[in-house]
Protein backbone atom coordinates (compact mmCIF):
# COMPACT_ATOMS: atom_id res chain seq x y z
CA UNK A 1 0.00 0.00 0.00
CA UNK A 2 1.53 3.32 -1.11
CA UNK A 3 2.02 6.19 1.33
CA UNK A 4 -0.27 9.22 1.01
CA UNK A 5 1.25 12.14 -0.96
CA UNK A 6 3.16 14.74 0.99
CA UNK A 7 1.12 17.92 1.46
CA UNK A 8 2.35 21.47 0.88
CA UNK A 9 2.37 22.07 4.64
CA UNK A 10 4.47 18.96 5.23
CA UNK A 11 6.99 20.01 2.58
CA UNK A 12 7.21 23.44 4.17
CA UNK A 13 7.65 21.91 7.64
CA UNK A 14 10.45 19.71 6.34
CA UNK A 15 12.33 22.61 4.73
CA UNK A 16 11.94 24.72 7.88
CA UNK A 17 13.22 21.87 10.10
CA UNK A 18 16.20 21.20 7.84
CA UNK A 19 17.21 24.87 7.53
CA UNK A 20 16.74 25.55 11.27
CA UNK A 21 18.98 22.66 12.26
CA UNK A 22 21.37 23.34 9.38
CA UNK A 23 22.63 26.60 10.88
CA UNK A 24 23.16 25.00 14.29
CA UNK A 25 25.15 22.08 12.87
CA UNK A 26 26.97 24.41 10.46
CA UNK A 27 28.27 26.50 13.35
CA UNK A 28 29.41 23.38 15.19
CA UNK A 29 31.46 22.20 12.19
CA UNK A 30 32.70 25.53 10.81
CA UNK A 31 34.27 26.93 13.98
CA UNK A 32 37.33 24.63 14.19
CA UNK A 33 38.79 26.02 10.97
CA UNK A 34 38.43 29.62 12.18
CA UNK A 35 40.03 29.14 15.62
CA UNK A 36 43.67 29.88 14.70
CA UNK A 37 42.66 33.12 12.94
CA UNK A 38 40.50 34.10 15.93
CA UNK A 39 43.32 33.58 18.43
CA UNK A 40 45.78 35.44 16.17
CA UNK A 41 43.54 38.52 16.09
CA UNK A 42 42.04 38.43 19.59
CA UNK A 43 44.85 36.68 21.49
CA UNK A 44 44.60 34.08 24.22
CA UNK A 45 46.14 31.09 22.43
CA UNK A 46 44.69 27.65 23.05
CA UNK A 47 42.70 28.93 26.08
CA UNK A 48 40.66 31.25 23.83
CA UNK A 49 40.22 28.46 21.29
CA UNK A 50 38.89 26.08 23.96
CA UNK A 51 36.45 28.64 25.38
CA UNK A 52 35.10 29.68 21.97
CA UNK A 53 34.12 26.03 21.38
CA UNK A 54 33.10 25.07 24.92
CA UNK A 55 31.03 28.16 25.77
CA UNK A 56 28.73 27.17 22.90
CA UNK A 57 28.70 23.48 23.89
CA UNK A 58 28.04 24.14 27.60
CA UNK A 59 24.91 26.14 26.79
CA UNK A 60 23.75 23.77 24.06
CA UNK A 61 24.43 20.53 25.93
CA UNK A 62 22.96 21.65 29.24
CA UNK A 63 19.84 23.33 27.84
CA UNK A 64 18.79 21.00 25.02
CA UNK A 65 16.59 18.95 27.38
CA UNK A 66 15.01 22.14 28.75
CA UNK A 67 14.36 23.28 25.19
CA UNK A 68 12.49 20.05 24.49
CA UNK A 69 10.20 20.71 27.44
CA UNK A 70 9.73 24.33 26.36
CA UNK A 71 8.63 23.26 22.88
CA UNK A 72 6.02 20.98 24.46
CA UNK A 73 4.83 23.73 26.80
CA UNK A 74 4.86 26.78 24.52
CA UNK A 75 4.57 25.17 21.10
CA UNK A 76 7.16 24.01 18.56
CA UNK A 77 6.65 26.94 16.17
CA UNK A 78 6.85 29.61 18.88
CA UNK A 79 10.06 28.20 20.38
CA UNK A 80 11.60 27.68 16.94
CA UNK A 81 10.89 31.32 15.99
CA UNK A 82 12.56 32.58 19.19
CA UNK A 83 15.53 30.30 18.56
CA UNK A 84 15.95 31.53 14.97
CA UNK A 85 15.83 35.20 15.97
CA UNK A 86 18.18 34.60 18.90
CA UNK A 87 20.64 32.65 16.76
CA UNK A 88 20.70 35.43 14.17
CA UNK A 89 21.26 38.15 16.78
CA UNK A 90 24.03 36.24 18.57
CA UNK A 91 25.70 35.37 15.24
CA UNK A 92 25.98 39.11 14.53
CA UNK A 93 27.37 39.61 18.07
CA UNK A 94 30.03 36.98 17.38
CA UNK A 95 30.93 38.53 14.02
CA UNK A 96 31.37 41.99 15.60
CA UNK A 97 33.09 40.88 18.84
CA UNK A 98 35.95 43.30 19.64
CA UNK A 99 37.64 41.05 22.22
CA UNK A 100 38.00 37.36 23.02
CA UNK A 101 35.86 37.77 26.14
CA UNK A 102 32.97 39.31 24.19
CA UNK A 103 33.21 36.54 21.59
CA UNK A 104 33.10 33.83 24.27
CA UNK A 105 29.99 35.32 25.91
CA UNK A 106 28.34 35.75 22.51
CA UNK A 107 29.11 32.09 21.73
CA UNK A 108 27.46 31.04 25.00
CA UNK A 109 24.31 32.99 24.07
CA UNK A 110 24.46 31.45 20.60
CA UNK A 111 24.49 28.00 22.24
CA UNK A 112 21.31 28.92 24.16
CA UNK A 113 19.60 29.81 20.87
CA UNK A 114 20.92 26.64 19.21
CA UNK A 115 19.40 24.54 22.00
CA UNK A 116 15.98 25.87 20.94
CA UNK A 117 16.47 24.93 17.29
CA UNK A 118 17.26 21.19 17.17
CA UNK A 119 14.55 19.67 19.43
CA UNK A 120 11.90 22.08 18.12
CA UNK A 121 12.66 21.29 14.49
CA UNK A 122 12.49 17.54 15.11
CA UNK A 123 9.30 17.93 17.16
CA UNK A 124 7.78 19.91 14.27
CA UNK A 125 8.41 16.93 11.97
CA UNK A 126 7.00 14.51 14.54
CA UNK A 127 3.76 16.46 14.94
CA UNK A 128 3.17 16.85 11.17
CA UNK A 129 4.16 13.44 9.79
CA UNK A 130 2.81 9.99 10.63
CA UNK A 131 4.57 6.59 10.80
CA UNK A 132 6.41 5.75 7.52
CA UNK A 133 6.36 9.31 6.10
CA UNK A 134 7.84 10.49 9.42
CA UNK A 135 10.76 8.06 9.16
CA UNK A 136 11.45 9.24 5.60
CA UNK A 137 11.22 12.90 6.68
CA UNK A 138 13.65 12.34 9.57
CA UNK A 139 16.00 10.65 7.09
CA UNK A 140 15.85 13.74 4.85
CA UNK A 141 16.42 15.96 7.91
CA UNK A 142 19.49 13.86 8.79
CA UNK A 143 20.81 14.20 5.24
CA UNK A 144 20.43 17.98 5.49
CA UNK A 145 22.41 18.15 8.73
CA UNK A 146 25.08 15.90 7.17
CA UNK A 147 25.49 18.47 4.39
CA UNK A 148 26.16 21.06 7.11
CA UNK A 149 28.98 18.95 8.54
CA UNK A 150 30.53 18.56 5.08
CA UNK A 151 30.02 22.14 3.92
CA UNK A 152 30.95 23.76 7.24
CA UNK A 153 34.73 23.24 7.30
CA UNK A 154 35.09 23.92 3.56
CA UNK A 155 33.00 27.08 3.71
CA UNK A 156 34.83 28.18 6.86
CA UNK A 157 38.22 27.63 5.27
CA UNK A 158 37.32 29.65 2.17
CA UNK A 159 35.88 32.51 4.25
CA UNK A 160 38.85 32.64 6.66
CA UNK A 161 41.36 32.68 3.79
CA UNK A 162 39.45 35.24 1.71
CA UNK A 163 37.40 37.72 3.79
CA UNK A 164 38.27 36.81 7.40
CA UNK A 165 36.97 34.71 10.29
CA UNK A 166 34.14 37.11 11.21
CA UNK A 167 32.19 36.08 8.11
CA UNK A 168 32.06 32.53 9.51
CA UNK A 169 29.36 33.91 11.82
CA UNK A 170 27.95 36.55 9.48
CA UNK A 171 27.06 33.93 6.87
CA UNK A 172 24.36 32.56 9.23
CA UNK A 173 22.09 35.54 8.65
CA UNK A 174 20.95 34.52 5.15
CA UNK A 175 19.68 30.96 5.91
CA UNK A 176 18.10 32.24 9.14
CA UNK A 177 16.21 34.95 7.24
CA UNK A 178 14.97 32.40 4.69
CA UNK A 179 13.82 30.07 7.48
CA UNK A 180 11.94 32.86 9.26
CA UNK A 181 10.26 33.81 5.97
CA UNK A 182 9.14 30.19 5.41
CA UNK A 183 7.97 29.95 9.01
CA UNK A 184 5.84 33.04 8.51
CA UNK A 185 4.03 31.27 5.66
CA UNK A 186 3.38 28.08 7.65
CA UNK A 187 -0.30 27.60 8.38
CA UNK A 188 0.09 24.50 10.57
CA UNK A 189 -1.46 24.61 14.03
CA UNK A 190 1.10 24.87 16.83
CA UNK A 191 1.16 21.89 19.20
CA UNK A 192 1.21 22.34 22.97
CA UNK A 193 1.19 19.42 25.39
CA UNK A 194 -1.11 19.57 28.41
CA UNK A 195 0.33 19.22 31.90
CA UNK A 196 3.99 19.85 30.98
CA UNK A 197 6.12 21.31 33.77
CA UNK A 198 9.73 22.45 33.34
CA UNK A 199 12.28 21.35 35.91
CA UNK A 200 14.00 24.72 36.38
CA UNK A 201 16.05 23.65 39.47
CA UNK A 202 17.32 20.68 37.46
CA UNK A 203 18.27 22.98 34.58
CA UNK A 204 20.24 25.33 36.88
CA UNK A 205 22.05 22.42 38.53
CA UNK A 206 22.91 20.97 35.12
CA UNK A 207 24.37 24.23 33.81
CA UNK A 208 26.45 24.86 36.95
CA UNK A 209 27.50 21.22 37.15
CA UNK A 210 28.95 21.38 33.64
CA UNK A 211 30.34 24.92 33.73
CA UNK A 212 32.32 24.53 36.99
CA UNK A 213 34.48 21.52 36.07
CA UNK A 214 34.94 22.72 32.47
CA UNK A 215 36.11 26.14 33.72
CA UNK A 216 38.57 24.43 36.06
CA UNK A 217 39.95 22.13 33.35
CA UNK A 218 40.52 25.01 30.91
CA UNK A 219 41.91 27.55 33.42
CA UNK A 220 44.06 25.22 35.53
CA UNK A 221 47.03 25.92 33.26
CA UNK A 222 46.92 29.61 34.24
CA UNK A 223 46.29 29.28 37.99
CA UNK A 224 47.26 25.72 39.03
CA UNK A 225 45.08 23.12 40.73
CA UNK A 226 45.89 24.50 44.18
CA UNK A 227 44.32 27.89 43.44
CA UNK A 228 40.89 28.63 44.97
CA UNK A 229 39.93 30.03 41.55
CA UNK A 230 40.19 26.46 40.25
CA UNK A 231 39.30 24.30 43.25
CA UNK A 232 36.12 26.15 44.25
CA UNK A 233 34.32 26.00 40.87
CA UNK A 234 35.53 22.42 40.32
CA UNK A 235 34.18 21.16 43.68
CA UNK A 236 30.97 23.21 43.43
CA UNK A 237 30.44 21.90 39.90
CA UNK A 238 30.81 18.29 41.01
CA UNK A 239 28.37 18.91 43.86
CA UNK A 240 25.88 20.48 41.43
CA UNK A 241 26.18 17.45 39.14
CA UNK A 242 25.43 15.19 42.11
CA UNK A 243 22.51 17.46 42.98
CA UNK A 244 21.26 17.26 39.39
CA UNK A 245 21.19 13.46 39.50
CA UNK A 246 19.36 13.54 42.86
CA UNK A 247 16.89 16.05 41.45
CA UNK A 248 16.19 13.81 38.45
CA UNK A 249 15.32 10.97 40.82
CA UNK A 250 12.82 13.08 42.78
CA UNK A 251 11.37 15.57 40.25
CA UNK A 252 7.80 14.80 39.09
CA UNK A 253 8.77 15.63 35.49
CA UNK A 254 12.57 15.25 35.26
CA UNK A 255 14.62 16.65 32.40
CA UNK A 256 16.56 13.39 32.30
CA UNK A 257 14.36 10.36 33.14
CA UNK A 258 16.86 8.07 34.87
CA UNK A 259 14.52 5.11 34.35
CA UNK A 260 15.68 5.04 30.72
CA UNK A 261 19.10 3.92 31.92
CA UNK A 262 17.60 0.74 33.37
CA UNK A 263 17.33 -0.43 29.74
CA UNK A 264 20.62 -2.18 29.03
CA UNK A 265 21.22 -1.13 25.43
CA UNK A 266 20.22 2.46 26.18
CA UNK A 267 22.63 2.72 29.11
CA UNK A 268 25.54 0.97 27.39
CA UNK A 269 24.90 2.75 24.10
CA UNK A 270 25.06 6.14 25.78
CA UNK A 271 28.25 5.16 27.62
CA UNK A 272 29.77 4.26 24.24
CA UNK A 273 28.43 7.56 22.86
CA UNK A 274 30.30 9.48 25.58
CA UNK A 275 33.64 7.86 24.69
CA UNK A 276 33.17 8.07 20.92
CA UNK A 277 31.92 11.67 20.77
CA UNK A 278 34.56 12.95 23.20
CA UNK A 279 37.08 11.43 20.78
CA UNK A 280 35.40 12.92 17.70
CA UNK A 281 35.42 16.46 19.11
CA UNK A 282 38.98 16.27 20.41
CA UNK A 283 40.47 14.49 17.41
CA UNK A 284 38.76 16.62 14.78
CA UNK A 285 39.84 19.85 16.47
CA UNK A 286 43.46 18.84 17.02
CA UNK A 287 44.00 17.82 13.37
CA UNK A 288 42.72 21.15 12.04
CA UNK A 289 44.73 23.15 14.61
CA UNK A 290 47.92 21.15 13.98
CA UNK A 291 47.72 21.52 10.22
CA UNK A 292 47.29 25.30 10.48
CA UNK A 293 49.43 26.24 13.48
CA UNK A 294 52.29 23.71 13.18
CA UNK A 295 52.28 22.43 9.58
CA UNK A 296 51.45 25.88 8.13
CA UNK A 297 48.46 24.82 6.01
CA UNK A 298 46.02 27.58 4.97
CA UNK A 299 42.55 27.24 6.51
CA UNK A 300 40.98 25.89 3.29
CA UNK A 301 43.50 23.05 2.92
CA UNK A 302 43.25 22.21 6.64
CA UNK A 303 39.46 21.89 6.20
CA UNK A 304 39.91 19.68 3.13
CA UNK A 305 42.11 17.31 5.15
CA UNK A 306 39.04 15.77 6.82
CA UNK A 307 36.86 15.73 3.70
CA UNK A 308 37.50 11.96 3.17
CA UNK A 309 35.62 11.30 6.44
CA UNK A 310 32.46 12.89 5.06
CA UNK A 311 32.79 11.18 1.67
CA UNK A 312 33.28 7.72 3.19
CA UNK A 313 30.35 8.31 5.57
CA UNK A 314 28.05 9.24 2.67
CA UNK A 315 29.13 6.16 0.69
CA UNK A 316 29.04 3.54 3.46
CA UNK A 317 27.00 4.72 6.48
CA UNK A 318 23.69 3.58 5.00
CA UNK A 319 25.20 0.23 4.00
CA UNK A 320 26.56 -0.39 7.50
CA UNK A 321 23.18 0.63 8.90
CA UNK A 322 21.46 -1.99 6.72
CA UNK A 323 23.95 -4.66 7.78
CA UNK A 324 23.40 -3.78 11.44
CA UNK A 325 19.66 -4.13 10.84
CA UNK A 326 20.20 -7.67 9.53
CA UNK A 327 22.85 -8.91 11.95
CA UNK A 328 22.36 -6.66 14.99
CA UNK A 329 24.38 -3.59 16.06
CA UNK A 330 26.68 -5.19 18.64
CA UNK A 331 29.76 -6.09 16.61
CA UNK A 332 29.53 -3.03 14.39
CA UNK A 333 29.54 -0.88 17.53
CA UNK A 334 32.45 -2.93 18.88
CA UNK A 335 34.70 -3.12 15.82
CA UNK A 336 33.87 0.27 14.29
CA UNK A 337 35.36 2.41 17.11
CA UNK A 338 38.41 0.11 17.34
CA UNK A 339 39.09 0.60 13.61
CA UNK A 340 38.58 4.36 14.05
CA UNK A 341 41.03 4.34 16.98
CA UNK A 342 43.51 2.44 14.83
CA UNK A 343 43.26 5.26 12.32
CA UNK A 344 44.37 7.78 14.93
CA UNK A 345 47.28 5.53 15.93
CA UNK A 346 48.37 5.43 12.26
CA UNK A 347 48.50 9.23 12.30
CA UNK A 348 51.27 9.06 14.91
CA UNK A 349 53.55 8.79 11.86
CA UNK A 350 53.11 12.54 11.38
CA UNK A 351 56.31 14.57 11.55
CA UNK A 352 57.31 18.14 10.70
CA UNK A 353 57.35 18.97 7.82
CA UNK A 354 54.07 17.14 7.28
CA UNK A 355 53.40 14.92 4.27
CA UNK A 356 49.62 14.69 4.36
CA UNK A 357 49.31 11.88 1.82
CA UNK A 358 51.67 9.42 3.50
CA UNK A 359 51.53 10.45 7.17
CA UNK A 360 47.87 11.41 7.75
CA UNK A 361 45.70 10.22 4.85
CA UNK A 362 45.92 6.44 5.58
CA UNK A 363 44.87 7.00 9.21
CA UNK A 364 42.08 9.38 8.23
CA UNK A 365 40.67 6.81 5.77
CA UNK A 366 40.79 4.01 8.36
CA UNK A 367 39.13 6.31 10.91
CA UNK A 368 36.44 7.18 8.33
CA UNK A 369 35.59 3.51 7.71
CA UNK A 370 35.43 2.81 11.44
CA UNK A 371 33.23 5.84 12.07
CA UNK A 372 30.86 4.84 9.23
CA UNK A 373 30.51 1.40 10.77
CA UNK A 374 29.71 2.92 14.17
CA UNK A 375 27.25 5.80 13.87
CA UNK A 376 24.11 4.25 12.32
CA UNK A 377 24.28 1.04 14.45
CA UNK A 378 24.87 3.16 17.58
CA UNK A 379 21.81 5.32 16.90
CA UNK A 380 19.70 2.28 16.01
CA UNK A 381 20.73 0.42 19.18
CA UNK A 382 19.89 3.37 21.45
CA UNK A 383 16.57 4.40 19.89
CA UNK A 384 15.57 0.78 19.25
CA UNK A 385 15.92 0.00 22.95
CA UNK A 386 13.13 2.37 24.05
CA UNK A 387 9.46 2.52 23.16
CA UNK A 388 8.14 4.68 20.34
CA UNK A 389 6.58 6.98 22.92
CA UNK A 390 10.02 7.51 24.50
CA UNK A 391 11.89 7.96 21.21
CA UNK A 392 11.80 11.77 21.47
CA UNK A 393 13.28 11.99 24.96
CA UNK A 394 15.65 9.11 24.16
CA UNK A 395 17.01 11.01 21.17
CA UNK A 396 17.31 14.23 23.21
CA UNK A 397 19.22 12.46 26.00
CA UNK A 398 21.63 10.87 23.51
CA UNK A 399 22.12 14.22 21.76
CA UNK A 400 22.83 15.93 25.09
CA UNK A 401 25.32 13.24 26.14
CA UNK A 402 27.20 13.53 22.83
CA UNK A 403 27.44 17.34 23.22
CA UNK A 404 28.55 17.16 26.84
CA UNK A 405 31.15 14.52 25.99
CA UNK A 406 32.47 16.80 23.27
CA UNK A 407 32.79 19.80 25.55
CA UNK A 408 34.62 17.78 28.23
CA UNK A 409 36.97 16.42 25.57
CA UNK A 410 37.76 19.97 24.38
CA UNK A 411 38.22 21.13 27.99
CA UNK A 412 40.81 18.38 28.55
CA UNK A 413 42.72 19.39 25.43
CA UNK A 414 44.82 22.04 27.16
CA UNK A 415 45.75 19.56 29.90
CA UNK A 416 47.10 17.14 27.27
CA UNK A 417 48.68 19.63 24.86
CA UNK A 418 50.16 22.14 27.31
CA UNK A 419 50.35 25.88 26.79
CA UNK A 420 51.43 25.61 23.15
CA UNK A 421 50.62 23.12 20.40
CA UNK A 422 53.71 21.31 19.12
CA UNK A 423 54.38 17.90 17.52
CA UNK A 424 54.71 16.03 20.85
CA UNK A 425 51.42 17.49 22.11
CA UNK A 426 49.74 16.53 18.82
CA UNK A 427 50.94 12.94 19.26
CA UNK A 428 49.64 12.86 22.86
CA UNK A 429 46.17 14.00 21.74
CA UNK A 430 46.14 11.44 18.90
CA UNK A 431 46.93 8.70 21.42
CA UNK A 432 44.27 9.90 23.87
CA UNK A 433 41.69 10.06 21.04
CA UNK A 434 42.55 6.51 19.97
CA UNK A 435 42.18 5.27 23.57
CA UNK A 436 38.73 6.89 23.89
CA UNK A 437 37.54 5.29 20.64
CA UNK A 438 38.86 1.85 21.58
CA UNK A 439 37.18 2.13 25.01
CA UNK A 440 33.90 2.90 23.21
CA UNK A 441 34.31 -0.27 21.19
CA UNK A 442 35.14 -2.40 24.24
CA UNK A 443 32.13 -1.07 26.16
CA UNK A 444 29.89 -1.99 23.22
CA UNK A 445 31.41 -5.46 22.82
CA UNK A 446 30.81 -6.28 26.47
CA UNK A 447 27.49 -4.54 27.05
CA UNK A 448 25.38 -4.31 23.88
CA UNK A 449 22.91 -7.11 23.16
CA UNK A 450 21.44 -7.73 19.72
CA UNK A 451 17.62 -7.77 19.59
CA UNK A 452 16.13 -11.23 19.30
CA UNK A 453 14.83 -11.95 15.85
CA UNK A 454 11.13 -12.54 15.51
CA UNK A 455 10.56 -16.22 14.67
CA UNK A 456 8.97 -16.90 11.30
CA UNK A 457 5.54 -18.30 12.08
CA UNK A 458 3.69 -20.68 9.75
CA UNK A 459 0.44 -19.27 8.41
CA UNK A 460 -2.51 -20.28 10.61
CA UNK A 461 -4.86 -22.96 9.38
CA UNK A 462 -7.86 -21.33 7.78
CA UNK A 463 -10.43 -20.39 10.37
CA UNK A 464 -8.05 -20.98 13.31
CA UNK A 465 -5.86 -18.52 15.22
CA UNK A 466 -2.23 -19.21 16.01
CA UNK A 467 -2.36 -20.26 19.69
CA UNK A 468 1.23 -19.21 20.48
CA UNK A 469 1.84 -15.91 22.29
CA UNK A 470 3.89 -13.23 20.48
CA UNK A 471 7.62 -13.29 21.11
CA UNK A 472 10.45 -10.76 20.79
CA UNK A 473 12.12 -8.02 22.77
CA UNK A 474 15.67 -7.43 23.81
CA UNK A 475 18.02 -10.28 24.65
CA UNK A 476 19.27 -9.81 28.15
Amino acid sequence: MSSPPVTRTQRLVLWIAILASFVSFLDSSVINVALPAISRELGGGIRTQQWVVDAYLIALGSLILVAGSLSDLLGRIAVLRVGLIGFGATSVMCALAPTAEVLIWARALQGVAAALLVPSSLALITSNFDAAPRAKAIGQWTAGTTVAFIAGPLLGGVLVDSVGWRWVFGINVLPLAVTLYLLGGLRAKDVREAGVRIDYPGAVLCVLGLAGPVYALIEQGNHGWGSPLILVPFILGILCLAGFIWRQKTAPQPLLPLSLFSVRNFAVGNMATAFVYAALSTGGLIIVLFLQQVAGFPATLAALALLPVSIVSILFASWFGSLAGRFGPRWFMALGPVLAGGGYLLMLAAEVPVNYWTQLMPGILLFAVGLSATVAPLTAAILGSVSEQQAGIGSAVNNAISRVAGLIGIALLGLIVGSRLELDGFHRVLTATAVLLILGGLVSAVGIRNPQKQPVKPPPVSGLKDPRPPEGGLAE
